[in-house]
């Protein structure tokens, strides 16, 4: 209903601007198809990379090796997992968010933690390699370090503002 409102109004808007409605649609939607094929071998590539680490085992043992050093800050062992996984995956991410609210419950501390996490940080390397690959820039070498510092500052903020 909602939609069939705002399609109504756009067609509406179009006719009172003079707009060509249909022929703005159709060029729009060729711009979109454009992007997508753009988009799509970086996306192939980063989605490949990330599944790859994940059935090789190499982020289990990014996880044991992060292990002593959260442990020293006081990281519950359970979000481990998820700060090295957000970065990468929204999926994964998501799946690692569930498995803790069903373990410790949707109000426990941790899983206010974990939401929190999940709120204040992105999913990077998707991200990135969308925007970059639909901008078609060639030069961002400073973009990663500074996504990721982001990514951690949320983790930061997410540790000292949580109750």
């Amino acid at each position: 209903m909602i939609l069939c409102c705002f399609a109504l109004f756009c067609l509406l808007a179009g006719a009172w601007k003079r707009v060509p409605v249909y022929d703005r649609f159709v060029e729009g939607a060729r711009e979109g198809i454009q992007t997508a094929v753009r988009i799509l071998p970086a996306l192939l590539v980063m989605l490949s990379c990330i599944k790859a680490m994940e059935e090789s085992g190499l982020t289990a043992a990014l996880c044991g090796f992060l292990q002593p050093l959260t442990d020293k800050m006081g990281v519950p062992e359970d979000l481990v997992p998820l700060m090295v996984l957000r970065p990468l995956s929204g999926s994964a991410s998501l799946a690692m968010l569930k498995e803790v609210m069903e373990t410790h419950g949707p109000d426990s501390r941790i899983a206010l933690l974990a939401g929190a996490m999940m709120g204040s940080s992105e999913t990077v390397f998707y991200t990135l390699s969308v925007y970059l690959a639909s901008a078609g820039v060639k030069k961002g070498r400073h973009i990663l370090p500074c996504a990721l510092t982001a990514c951690l500052a949320g983790y930061v903020g997410a540790f000292l503002f949580c109750p």
